[in-house]
């Protein structure tokens, strides 16, 4: 059996919450290798004059150790 490590990563995106989703992923990924699954702690928005401007994610990653 192999151990599984959880990293907690923070990402925005002013597209939706699946792009930020996608750039923790990616973000992760520069320095992560062998990420199996992405869980969203927590969802944000950021507000200007009554409008969404963006939209964050806090991410549990989790990747397997070699």
């Amino acid at each position: 059996m192999g151990i599984v490590k959880v990293i907690e990563v923070i990402a925005a995106s002013e597209n939706g919450i699946e792009d930020a989703m996608q750039m923790a992923v990616t973000e992760a990924s520069k320095s992560v290798r062998n990420i199996d699954s992405v869980f969203v702690k927590d969802i944000k928005a950021h507000v200007e004059n009554g409008k969404i401007t963006t939209y964050g994610v806090i991410c549990k990653v989790s990747f397997r150790v070699d």
